[in-house]
């Protein structure tokens, strides 16, 4: 996995409108996949309602790459609610188990 800065994790959302939102969950995900997780395509996120499951299966990847530091649900729950603060969370989270 990349270390990745979470305050560019917060702000290049913003500066992007948007665009690194996604080319982030894309790269985060296919580093999670090559240490084994099982996230299904990123196509899911711009399905309504598939883009939940993808944040879930996301969300078991987070919790697998660190070992547990992140639970699922807590990765879920951050990143539904508050999005770019719950990326930037998230990937604080990933930058301590590295």
């Amino acid at each position: 996995m990349k270390k990745r800065n979470p305050l560019a994790v917060f702000f290049l959302p913003v500066i992007t409108f948007g665009i690194y939102y996604f080319v982030r969950f894309v790269k985060v995900k296919e580093e999670m996949k090559f240490q084994g997780a099982s996230i299904p395509t990123a196509w899911f996120l711009i399905i309504p309602f598939a883009n939940l499951y993808f944040v879930w299966k996301f969300g078991q990847g987070v919790e697998m790459v660190t070992k547990k530091h992140m639970s699922a649900i807590a990765c879920f729950l951050w990143i539904f609610l508050f999005s770019t603060i719950g990326m930037a969370i998230t990937q604080s989270k990933i930058n301590r188990t590295l």
